[in-house]
């Protein structure tokens, strides 16, 4: 039997830089947001499920002993930057087999520990060997879409404005201000076609979510919540040699099975957080959605159809490049951008009455693959 999953409670802290700030001082306050929200209480918990990347050993532990919470399972996950939304799929299993009642996800992540630039990736990898970082990646991802359609670098300095535009309504954004598409193009440039403002910021974060079965949904029912229609993780296809840069297969499929498991088409979505690290990732992931035919993705920025009152409301958080990037964080945020969309939360960045979401982020940095790993969720509103 296929138990029902709902998410009754969601907090998270503003991303940015938190230099002062440990893992466990940045998780523990939207924890304790997130459960109070809930009407949840320490006894009430049957796991605990924490997404990071960097944070070494036992960091769900250490966040979870701050608040007295013990003997309950703790699961450490690192899926890169799917960290966070591979906790919440494996919540959503332990719930939708009946295992347990109530999950609490935590995504968490501070970067500035690194003290800036590109993100260390494996040493043994042997791309990694040769020099090779994400914004290369997506930056040649980039130059193969400009060359075989007619997207401009103007078309992705016009996401960048969409981003920022989002942005600057949500509060928890790492940037919340605007800018022009001359004020992107003129930017320092990182990785060409690619300037400082195409790219996704690094920063600190922490996002918490709480899930319930249908029983603990009842006993706690003084939230209000959304149902999980869809959780899928893929990992990627292994090709070695030439692929297409710009068909990332690991995202096609996630989207088509996570529609098959919601029961719904593309055109039902009312918004979508997918994982924009890099502007160019906006214009794949259309396609990759089904938003769009191969190559025609600019005509829905062009005509501003995937922002407030567009067909399709993409990011209205900011998304990686105004909310920032946190890498473990990020699924989780997704995750509470739609609950507080779905439930009416959202105050000045609200969608007029939004039934479906769905939330979309990739890990990647392996040779050999398109991505490491997929997480997509659709979500849909109870009224």
């Amino acid at each position: 039997m296929t138990e029902n999953v709902h998410v009754i409670s969601a907090a998270m802290i503003p991303f940015g830089k938190h230099r002062s700030s440990s893992y466990v001082g940045l998780a523990v306050p939207p924890l304790v947001d997130a459960l109070r929200e809930a009407g949840v209480t320490k006894s009430d918990i049957d796991a605990v499920y924490v997404g990071h990347s960097y944070g070494g050993m036992m960091t769900g532990q250490r966040i979870c002993k701050e608040i007295g919470l013990g003997t309950v399972p703790t699961v450490n996950v690192d899926n890169a930057c799917s960290s966070g939304a591979t906790a919440m799929h494996e919540a959503w299993t332990a719930i939708s087999q009946g295992t347990i009642d109530v999950a609490v996800v935590i995504g968490v992540e501070k970067l500035t520990q690194f003290g800036g630039g590109a993100l260390p990736l494996a040493a043994e990898d042997r791309e990694v060997k040769q020099g090779i970082i994400m914004p290369a990646v997506y930056a040649m991802r980039a130059t193969r879409y400009l060359n075989d359609t007619a997207a401009t670098p103007e078309d992705l300095a016009l996401i960048s404005v969409k981003a920022r535009k989002h942005g600057a309504l949500n509060p928890f954004a790492q940037f919340r201000s605007e800018v022009t598409v001359e004020e992107v193009l003129a930017a320092r440039p990182v990785a060409d076609p690619f300037t400082l403002l195409m790219c996704c910021p690094t920063g600190d974060g922490a996002a918490v979510v709480v899930l319930a079965s249908d029983r603990a949904r009842k006993k706690h029912g003084r939230a209000p919540s959304m149902r999980i229609a869809a959780s899928v993780l893929h990992s990627g296809h292994v090709a070695e040699g030439f692929r297409d840069m710009t068909k990332p297969e690991i995202s096609y499929d996630s989207a088509r099975d996570a529609y098959a498991q919601a029961g719904i088409e593309p055109k039902d979505l009312d918004m979508i957080e997918l994982h924009d690290a890099f502007s160019i990732a906006e214009l794949i992931y259309y396609e990759a959605f089904g938003l769009a035919e191969r190559g025609r993705a600019v005509d829905l920025i062009r005509d501003g159809k995937t922002t407030f009152g567009g067909d399709v409301v993409v990011n209205p958080s900011g998304g990686l490049l105004a909310k920032g990037h946190p890498v473990g964080a990020s699924g989780v945020a997704q995750i509470a951008e739609a609950y507080w969309q779905l439930t009416g939360q959202a105050g000045a960045r609200q969608i007029d009455d939004p039934r479906w979401a769905m939330t979309h982020v990739t890990g990647g940095g392996t040779a050999g693959l398109d991505h490491g790993a997929c997480t997509i969720h659709i979500f849909e509103a109870e009224r």
